[in-house]
C-alpha cells in the first residue's frame, strides 16, 4: 500500500506539533501525565505567582508551582498545585506563604511545623497572606512620621519662646551691650598703641631707659677712684664694727629674724587675708583667664562686627566659627 506524500506531510507535523508540546510544558516543569508527589495551597491572591515558580523550605527548593485553577467562577479561592521534586517529610502544620519579590518572579516560602505527622500525597496544606513591600514600608514609615511630627511641634514651640524673649526692651538692651563692646575695644585699641609706642626701637621709653642705663655705667667707669675709695672706707668701718659689740648685736638680730619667721608664718599661713592671696591662685587664674577671654571677644567683635550687630528674630547666626584665642599682633586694626 503506497502513503502519498500528503498522510506523510500531515502524520511529520502533527508528530512535530506533539514533540512541540510536550517539549514547552517539560520546560514549563509540566509533564504530559500528570505523575509525581504533589501538595495543594488554596490562596485569596496569587500576588502574580506562575506556573514554574519556585517553592522553597528554609532556602532550599523542594518543587514548583505546576498549575493554578479558580476553585469558583466569581474566583474567591485560588488553587495552587505544588509539584515537589522528591518525596519529603513536611510537617502537617507547616504554612505556605506567597513573597513577593521587587526585582524578580514571586515565590512561595513553607514554614516548618513541629508536627510529628507528615502530609501525604494531594494534601492540602495551610496557606498564610504575607504583607506586600508597600505595606511592610508603610509599616516601617509610619514610626518615622509620628517622630517628625513630634519634631515639627518642638520646633514651633521653641521659635514661639524666641519670638517672645526678643522684644523691644531685649533687642535695646543688646544694642546697648554691644555699644559698650565699641567702647571696651577702643579703649583696648589706644593701650596697644600705647605698648606698642613704648616698644619702638627708636622713640620708645624702652630704648630710652637703656640709654640711661649705658650713661650709669660709663658714669661708674669715670668715677673709679672715688668708688675705690669708697671701698677703703667701708673696710676701715667694717674693722671697727669687729670691734664693736658683736654678740649684742648677733642676740638683737637673732631676735629680730625669730620675729621675721613668726611674720613669714603667717603669710604661708592661709588663715590670714595675706596668706590667702600669696597662696591662693585661684584669684591670680581668674584674672589670667578673664582676660584672655576679653581678648578673645574683643578680636571676635572687631573681626566678625555683623555677628553682634545683625539680629535674626529666627535664632539665624553668622557662618563663621566663634574665635577660642586671641588673635596675633600682626592681625590687630592698628597694623592694618
Amino acid at each position: 500500500m503506497k502513503i502519498s506524500n500528503e498522510t506523510k506531510v500531515g502524520a511529520l507535523t502533527t508528530l512535530a506539533i506533539t514533540l512541540l508540546i510536550l517539549g514547552f510544558n517539560f520546560l514549563k516543569g509540566k509533564s504530559l501525565f500528570k505523575t509525581g508527589s504533589f501538595i495543594y495551597a488554596k490562596v485569596v491572591e496569587t500576588k502574580g505567582i506562575m506556573v514554574s515558580n519556585p517553592v522553597y523550605v528554609n532556602g532550599y527548593q523542594i518543587g514548583a508551582v505546576y498549575e493554578i485553577e479558580a476553585q469558583t467562577k466569581s474566583l474567591d479561592t485560588m488553587i495552587i498545585a505544588i509539584k515537589l521534586n522528591q518525596e519529603l517529610n513536611i510537617p502537617a502544620n507547616s504554612i505556605a506563604a506567597i513573597v513577593s519579590n521587587p526585582l524578580g518572579s514571586p515565590k512561595i516560602d513553607i514554614a516548618k511545623g513541629d508536627s510529628r505527622t507528615f502530609l501525604k500525597n494531594h494534601d492540602t496544606i495551610s496557606t498564610m497572606a504575607s504583607p506586600s513591600m508597600f505595606e511592610g514600608m508603610a509599616g516601617q514609615l509610619t514610626p518615622v512620621v509620628d517622630q517628625v511630627k513630634v519634631t515639627l511641634h518642638s520646633l514651633d514651640t521653641v521659635l514661639n519662646n524666641v519670638n517672645s524673649i526678643m522684644d523691644p526692651y531685649t533687642k535695646n538692651n543688646l544694642q546697648d551691650v554691644i555699644a559698650n563692646f565699641n567702647r571696651i575695644s577702643s579703649s583696648l585699641l589706644v593701650s596697644t598703641v600705647a605698648i606698642q609706642n613704648m616698644l619702638d626701637k627708636q622713640n620708645g621709653a624702652l630704648a630710652k631707659s637703656l640709654e640711661n642705663v649705658n650713661r650709669f655705667t660709663g658714669n661708674l667707669a669715670n668715677n673709679n677712684e672715688k668708688i675705690n675709695g669708697m671701698l677703703t672706707n667701708f673696710e676701715s668701718t667694717s674693722s671697727n664694727l669687729a670691734k664693736a659689740d658683736i654678740n649684742g648685736t648677733v642676740n638683737s638680730l637673732r631676735q629680730t629674724v625669730e620675729r621675721l619667721n613668726a611674720t613669714v608664718e603667717k603669710l604661708d599661713s592661709k588663715d590670714g587675708t595675706m596668706g590667702k592671696l600669696l597662696n591662693d591662685t585661684q584669684m591670680y587664674d581668674n584674672l589670667a583667664a578673664t582676660t584672655r577671654s576679653l581678648n578673645i571677644l574683643m578680636d571676635d567683635i572687631r573681626v566678625n562686627p555683623k555677628r553682634y550687630v545683625s539680629i535674626s528674630v529666627f535664632g539665624g547666626k553668622s557662618k563663621s566659627q566663634y574665635l577660642t584665642s586671641p588673635l596675633p599682633v600682626k592681625d590687630s586694626a592698628v597694623n592694618k
